[in-house]
């Protein structure tokens, strides 16, 4: 049997509706944190904000949906986000 075709998904900079997900711990500000740290590198779309706490509630992840310009941007945000230490995880 062959193996299926598998094409590497490239992302197209710009692009208008990025999805960020962080999760981090749960405590005062944390989605005002992301906010703030995403809002100094893309253009943020604060409709698309989606916030959930895990069912011990020990954890928080906020989604958002940015204005990806390039792939150095990307990681900017990652880095930023995470040396803010409440952040776990950037997806």
């Amino acid at each position: 049997m062959s193996e299926p075709d598998v094409k590497s998904h490239k992302i197209e900079f710009p692009c208008a509706d990025y999805p960020i997900k962080v999760i981090g711990d749960t405590g005062v500000g944390f989605k005002d944190t992301v906010i703030e740290v995403l809002s100094k590198y893309a253009k943020v779309d604060l409709s698309t904000l989606a916030e959930r706490q895990s069912k011990e509630g020990k954890y928080t992840t906020v989604q958002l949906h940015i204005v990806a310009e390039s792939e150095n941007q990307l990681h900017d945000i990652n880095s930023a986000l995470r040396a803010t230490g409440i952040v776990k995880m950037v997806l």
